[in-house]
């Protein structure tokens, strides 16, 4: 009869007690523990959030008995915010996949025009040129797109030589048309046409403050309406955009697919992601938004100009970077570029209602877009060091 050696005899089986997991009692020194700080640090947007919180809180103290925080007040930066919060969700988007758009301010100003001239000076109906201004737009940002990879430049300088181009052709047209930088007299022609009337012009909940008015919730003017009509329409369309966004990055493919590319596009190329189709379909996204500004702005204010969207390029990329976005890509948030447009509506119209001088606020930007790249930059670190 065979026996085993004594080294190789039976072990004793572990007791149920004994075989519990090392991570259940807290040894598995391959887990690092994480607080709740931690991963509050980790979110691209809580910078921007924490931002929000403090810009309130300052402007409760020194100005919120002066009406800033009233219904009227609150409409009046909220407009503010949304108008570079649509910008921003597209600006957002595409420095996520690496690359920027520096045309999109004065594609603002085109589209302006190109919304304005056709009804006034060729009879057009005002929603045919608002279709056509939205499929110049685009093309235009087609155009952008696809030179940015044909051409393999930095999108930086592709997009800066659209700024200059765009820009003259919105001064030149009007001149050309209407002999001065303004084309005016849209306003009572969107007023009466379907779609402007029903997607642009005006305000939503007119029934709902009517009746916060009668509640006393909100002011009335002498004649029994409510101090404020309704919610302008383009408070609409950023939540609505933002919340579509959010969705896409955060929950899709396609979302995926941005943070993939910004990260490494030659990596997501080798893995099957469509590099060219992102980046092209974002450069068209970016100048919807920026025709959607410029349709917004056109059928509310009743004229187009030739200075309109000056600089809202680096606005909207500043509240980007404020709300977490990386300049080198693969990171970002549109939650965050939101909170970053609020900040930048909230100071800009907050500081009329204190005793500040109005010139500050260029001062404030630059510093927290300093701020911003600082903290995100201590951010990367910080989550490329616990990889």
């Amino acid at each position: 009869m065979i026996t085993a050696p004594a080294d190789l005899k039976e072990v004793p089986a572990m007791s149920a007690s004994e075989q519990v997991p090392a991570t259940a009692t807290g040894g598995d020194e391959r887990v690092k523990p994480q607080t709740l700080f931690d991963r509050l640090m980790s979110r691209p947007e809580f910078a921007s959030i924490s931002g929000t919180v403090l810009i309130f809180a300052l402007f409760g103290l020194f100005a919120g008995s002066s009406g800033m925080f009233a219904a009227d007040g609150i409409i009046n930066w909220s407009q503010v915010a949304a108008y570079l919060g649509i910008l921003a969700i597209g600006a957002c988007l595409l420095m996520i996949a690496g690359e920027f758009d520096l045309s999109i301010g004065s594609m603002i100003g085109f589209a302006g025009m190109m919304v304005a001239i056709p009804p006034i000076y060729f009879g057009w109906p005002v929603w045919l040129s608002i279709l056509a201004a939205f499929a110049g737009s685009l093309a235009l940002g087609w155009l952008n797109g696809y030179l940015v990879i044909k051409t393999r430049l930095p999108s930086f300088i592709v997009t800066l030589a659209f700024l200059f181009i765009l820009r003259g052709l919105t001064l030149a047209f009007s001149v050309m048309f209407a002999n001065r930088t303004i084309v005016s007299g849209i306003g009572d022609m969107a007023a009466q046409d379907w779609l402007a009337s029903t997607l642009f012009v005006g305000h939503v909940g007119d029934g709902v403050f009517q009746w916060f008015a009668d509640h006393g919730w909100i002011s009335k003017l002498d004649d029994g309406r409510p101090l404020v009509a309704g919610l302008p329409k383009v408070i609409v369309w950023w939540a609505g955009l933002a919340v579509v966004a959010a969705f896409v990055l955060a929950r899709t493919r396609i979302g995926n697919w941005i943070f993939a590319v910004g990260g490494d596009a030659n990596a997501a190329k080798n893995v099957g992601v469509p590099v060219r189709r992102v980046k092209i379909g974002l450069f068209v996204f970016t100048a919807f938004c920026a025709c959607l500004f410029a349709t917004l702005q056109v059928c509310d204010i009743g004229s187009a100009a030739a200075d309109r969207g000056l600089q809202k390029e680096f606005e909207a990329i500043i509240a980007a970077v404020i709300g977490g976005a990386l300049l080198t890509g693969g990171y970002g948030s549109v939650v965050g570029a939101c909170f970053g447009a609020l900040i930048f509506g909230v100071v800009q119209i907050g500081i009329s209602y204190t005793n500040i001088n109005s010139d500050w606020f260029r001062v404030f930007l630059g510093l927290m877009l300093l701020i911003a790249v600082v903290f995100n930059n201590f951010i990367r670190r910080r989550v490329t060091e616990s990889r």
